[in-house]
C-alpha cells in the first residue's frame, strides 16, 4: 500500500494499454481491491451486483475474444467482471433485509422501508431494474479504480465487449447475473505502452464545475 497523496495515485492511473505478461499482481493487493469493491455504496445497501475474479487462462482468452482482442485481459494476470442482479425480486431484497437483522437488530423501520422497496422495484420491468443495478456496479467500480491506484496496480475498465457472450462463457445468465463492465488488472509495460508518456487530458475544473452558492 502506498502512502502517496490521493492527487498524485489519481495523476499516477491511467487506463493502461500494454501490460507486461510476466508481472503479476500480489494476492494481497488484489484482495485489498476486492475488499474496496465489497464496501462500496449501493442504492438502499441492496449491492446488486457480484463479482467475478477471472485468472484462468483459457478463460481469460475467450473473454479478450468476445472483446474484441484487447490484449489487457489476457496480458494483466486477473479481469474482474462486475455482474448486475438481471432483476430485483422479492426474494433478493429480502435477503437485503436479513443481512440488515443480523448486523442491526430487527427493527420495525427496517422492514417497513424494504417493504416499501419492494412495492416500488418489483413491479417495474426487469430492463429497468437491471439498469438500476448495473449503475450500483459502476459506483463499485470507481471505487475499485481508486482502490487499484492505492495499490499501485494498474487497472483498464472496458466497456467494449459482447456481454451476451461473456455472460455465455461465464454461466451467467443461469444465476441471474449480466455482466457490465470488465477491469482487468495487471502492470503496466513501461517500454511498449504507447499511452504511458504522454500527459493526462482533463477539463479544467472552471469548465466542469459549476458552483451553487
Amino acid at each position: 500500500m502506498t502512502t502517496k497523496p490521493l492527487d498524485d495515485l489519481l495523476n499516477w492511473r491511467y487506463a493502461t494499454k500494454k501490460m507486461d505478461p510476466s508481472k503479476a499482481v500480489p494476492q494481497e493487493k488484489v484482495d485489498a481491491i476486492i475488499e474496496a469493491i465489497r464496501m462500496s455504496p449501493t442504492s438502499s445497501g441492496t449491492q446488486p451486483f457480484e463479482l467475478l475474479v477471472v485468472t484462468n487462462p483459457d478463460i481469460r482468452s475467450q473473454i479478450a475474444e468476445a472483446a474484441g482482442g484487447q490484449a489487457q485481459i489476457t496480458e494483466g494476470s486477473h479481469v474482474l467482471v462486475f455482474a448486475a442482479w438481471d432483476n430485483y425480486t422479492a426474494k433478493r431484497i429480502d435477503e437485503v433485509v436479513d443481512l440488515n437483522v443480523k448486523a442491526r437488530g430487527d427493527l420495525p423501520m427496517l422492514h417497513a422501508y424494504y417493504g416499501n422497496l419492494k412495492s416500488n422495484y418489483v413491479p417495474r420491468d426487469a430492463e429497468t431494474n437491471y439498469a438500476h443495478a448495473a449503475r450500483q456496479a459502476y459506483i463499485a467500480l470507481g471505487i475499485a479504480l481508486v482502490a487499484a491506484a492505492e495499490q499501485e496496480v494498474d487497472s483498464t475498465p472496458m466497456e467494449g465487449f459482447d456481454p451476451d457472450a461473456v455472460d455465455a462463457i461465464l454461466g451467467l445468465k443461469e444465476r441471474g447475473l449480466r455482466s457490465v463492465v470488465l477491469l482487468p488488472l495487471g502492470y503496466r509495460d513501461e517500454s511498449s505502452d504507447w499511452l504511458l508518456p504522454m500527459g493526462k487530458v482533463r477539463k479544467s475544473r472552471e469548465t466542469i464545475v459549476t458552483e451553487v452558492k
